[in-house]
């Protein structure tokens, strides 16, 4: 079967401000090169250190940041080249969930109009269905009839990003693009908030696209990741094989570096060398080069391809198949 989603060489630029008056604008890529594809009812998680490109890429897929190049196609469809009315009913099969639910809830709307306003614009029922579809879909995500006169900033946190999820699921999407769904929430609310994307994801059959920098977190809710560094992606494989045996240098330090929920297991304290580099002036090569333990001429010379170093695993090192083995 051919993948739900196929993002191809994609590349998202920004305009930076000048620093001089009459100063041509400069440009930096946030998302450069990257390529993946996820299948139907797959969950991939995409990790990396903040401004690594995660958010930016996922805007792209759903139409919410310019893409330069590159090609984003869903169901065989590119979404660069759809028309106006294709892409209106291509979104309604793609649906995000943000950050900050509060930011994504209009405040002078009640949560029963703010969980019909998809089902509304998409067309889908009648009114007294779209009613029916709230009441249900408000008991999926946990919540009471009660709530659905209530305002968001009645809510707690934990209860407008179930709102944030119920509007996103409402409408029976193929792919849900979750952009840190729990990194604004309690520890306490974000296994429940978790469980809940998990259980939703398999009760319909959703894809999932999980942004985070949360390596835990990924591992306990995505079968596939990918990491990126500095706008590309280093690393793609499944989750456990990934994260057990990295490939890349940064993978690892990202493992090392990540909290082990496991209080008899010692703690190892990982410090790279050096300074991240500026991601509007990128070093040359490979990336991480400048930080890397194990990087030699070619790595600052010549940037690394994405190759594969076993079945379903791919790599961007010139010494993968060295590292892999220590």
């Amino acid at each position: 079967m051919p993948p739900l989603l196929e993002v191809e060489n994609l590349r998202v630029t920004y305009v930076l401000p000048s620093q001089k008056i009459f100063g041509l604008a400069r440009t930096f890529d946030a998302v450069d090169d990257v390529s993946l594809s996820i299948g139907h009812g797959e969950s991939f998680g995409l990790v990396g250190e903040t401004g690594c490109g995660k958010s930016s890429l996922s805007r792209a897929i759903c139409g919410l940041a310019p893409v330069s190049s590159g090609s984003v196609r869903f169901n065989g469809a590119n979404l660069n080249s759809t028309s106006r009315a294709e892409r209106r009913v291509i979104r309604k099969d793609i649906q995000m969930i943000f950050q900050d639910p509060g930011g994504s809830l209009n405040p002078r709307m009640r949560i029963a109009r703010l969980i019909a306003e998809p089902l509304t614009i998409h067309g889908v029922g009648t009114r007294k269905m779209r009613r029916e579809k709230v009441f249900q879909i408000l008991d999926a995500v946990g919540l009471s009839a009660v709530d659905a006169s209530r305002f968001p900033h009645e809510l707690s946190g934990g209860q407008r990003q179930r709102i944030a999820i119920a509007r996103a699921v409402v409408v029976e999407p193929a792919l849900i693009l979750a952009d840190e769904p729990v990194s604004a929430l309690d520890v306490s609310l974000q296994a429940q908030i978790l469980n809940l994307i998990a259980g939703l994801c398999r009760e319909l059959g959703l894809a999932l696209l999980f942004v985070s920098h949360d390596l835990n977190v990924v591992r306990y809710l995505c079968s596939i990741v990918a990491v990126m560094y500095l706008g590309q992606i280093v690393e793609l494989g499944p989750t456990r094989k990934v994260f057990d045996a990295p490939g890349h240098p940064y993978t690892k330090e990202l493992v090392d570096s990540s909290p082990v929920p496991d209080p008899q297991q010692p703690i190892r304290l990982i410090a790279s060398s050096g300074e991240p580099p500026n991601p509007s002036a990128p070093p040359t090569g490979c990336r991480y080069h400048p930080r890397c333990p194990i990087a030699t001429d070619i790595c600052v010379t010549k940037k690394p391809e994405v190759r594969a170093i076993e079945n379903n695993r791919q790599v961007a090192c010139h010494h993968a198949e060295h590292f892999y083995k220590m």
